[in-house]
């Protein structure tokens, strides 16, 4: 059985290249105009993922890298489903994340804020999707840092997102942000992406219902990747 296509990117709502008020996108972006290329197996097929994979722990970022005794921050919990553009669930597929600590700050030796270490948070967790596409992490809130794009920039707190799909063209790296965070409508990063919409949709939502009383606050965070075309039946198109 052949796989099939998978819809083109909607170039409309994603971010364009180049966007001098992101001040590094301008040594960063093409100079020519991108090439279209018909999608071949390379692109519609990608690599799959085990829970042999993993550790049982992968997905908590509080305990995965505690040495002595548990992160310093807000504790939450942030989870939601992994769709194809069909509202179809994608399941067994690896979801990555990595974020500053709580003072703002990565484990990362280019990292040079002045917010401190925490040397039980390391940052970064993984886990696979469930037959239904579900997915969740426990962490810490990540803390917003300075950059020098303008004079006083602040990145809005926010986690890393990579997940890959079912194929590589349905991989996607992304950021996550906080329900009303007041950084959001400031950040030149946001603001490069043209529609609202698309910005809400970055925009982890407010959870009471999937809290721990007297432990954790949880946001949810649906991730939408690329739908195929069609549905393959043995070997004919369905639905077409």
């Amino acid at each position: 059985m052949t796989p099939a296509e998978y819809y083109q990117r909607d170039r409309r709502i994603h971010p364009p290249a180049l966007t001098p008020d992101y001040k590094t996108s301008v040594a960063r972006s093409p100079r020519f105009s991108l090439i279209s290329l018909q999608g071949s197996m390379s692109e519609i097929t990608g690599p799959t993922f085990g829970h042999g994979d993993i550790s049982p722990i992968d997905n908590d970022l509080i305990k995965n890298y505690a040495k002595d005794g548990d992160p310093i921050g807000e504790r939450i919990i942030v989870h939601g489903r992994v769709l194809d553009e069909n509202a179809r669930p994608v399941p067994n597929t690896l979801v990555e994340v990595w974020q500053a600590n709580a003072g703002g700050r990565y484990r990362h030796k280019k990292d040079s804020y002045l917010a401190p270490i925490d040397p039980n948070f390391g940052g970064c967790g993984r886990t696979i999707t469930d037959a239904d596409g579900y997915y969740f992490f426990r962490t810490v809130k990540p803390g917003a840092y300075p950059w020098r794009n303008w004079v006083n920039n602040w990145r809005p707190a926010h986690i890393h997102v990579s997940v890959f799909g079912h194929a590589f063209c349905q991989r996607l790296i992304t950021q996550l942000y906080f329900e009303g965070d007041p950084l959001i409508p400031l950040c030149p990063i946001v603001q490069t992406v043209p529609d609202a919409q698309a910005i809400d949709r970055l925009t982890a939502k407010l959870d009471m219902n999937a809290g721990v009383p007297l432990d954790s606050i949880a946001y949810r965070f649906d991730i939408v990747l690329r739908g195929r075309r069609s549905t393959m039946f043995e070997n004919r198109l369905e639905g077409n």
